[in-house]
């Protein structure tokens, strides 16, 4: 979500502080008082709550003022709110939530992008597979990190799949997590590294299952890891 100027400050307040409980399920906040507590606008309050409401988080009733609604009503797709929620106390049952749906979806999206992606998509994979190596070989994490990304969500797309590919931002939220929170290793792994290139081979041979089964090792292995960093 690009939000600019004093809006983008003020959310940048409102939704961690709601993200992470600070400021309760049920709450009621009144433009006025926000204003005069973030010294800004009704137009720069409006703005940012309008922000809120697009990710479910807030709901405006008039004459009652701005209710923070329940967690089961949040966009738990957004990668914004993702983010505001990894930097929470919540971090690891954040983590552990998306780890289980990249489990359920990716592999089934490999299996689909095997069948269904066009050249440019096949060609695309492997070369990210080749800078990945390069770079987790180095400990250039910033770097990996752009690969990977790119890479999960050039399969997401090539699966042919549009609510797959819809969610190629969502593991990018989650891909960037653990490593701005310190949650991968210094040098990524190289069985992992390994299965990324297996993936875009399987991809470029048309090998649905292949594909498939080295995506399963890819996401699994990242969520066991996960679980040994945060036990």
């Amino acid at each position: 979500m690009d939000i600019q100027g004093l809006p983008g400050r003020l959310l940048a307040d409102l939704g961690p502080a709601i993200a992470s409980g600070e400021i309760a399920v049920g709450s009621v906040l009144r433009i006025e008082e926000l204003e005069d507590r973030f010294g800004v606008s009704r137009t720069v309050v409006r703005e940012a709550v309008r922000m809120l409401e697009s990710m479910r988080m807030v709901t405006s009733r008039r004459r009652v003022g701005i209710i923070v609604r329940a967690k089961s009503d949040w966009d738990v797709f957004n990668p914004t709110l993702i983010a505001w929620r990894l930097a929470g106390a919540d971090r690891g049952a954040q983590l552990r939530s998306l780890g289980s749906l990249r489990v359920a979806v990716e592999p089934a999206a490999a299996g689909l992008a095997a069948v269904h992606a066009t050249d440019d998509q096949r060609r695309a994979l492997s070369s990210l597979a080749v800078e990945m190596t390069m770079t987790g070989r180095a400990g250039d994490l910033a770097s990996f990190l752009r690969h990977d990304a790119d890479f999960h969500a050039t399969l997401l797309q090539a699966s042919g799949n549009e609510m797959f590919a819809h969610l190629g931002a969502t593991v990018e939220a989650v891909l960037r997590g653990r490593t701005e929170h310190h949650l991968m290793p210094h040098h990524p792994q190289e069985y992992a590294v390994q299965l990324h290139r297996e993936v875009a081979e399987a991809v470029t041979a048309g090998d649905a299952a292949a594909a498939e089964r080295a995506m399963r090792a890819i996401v699994t292995g990242a969520l066991e890891e996960l679980d040994e960093v945060l036990t």
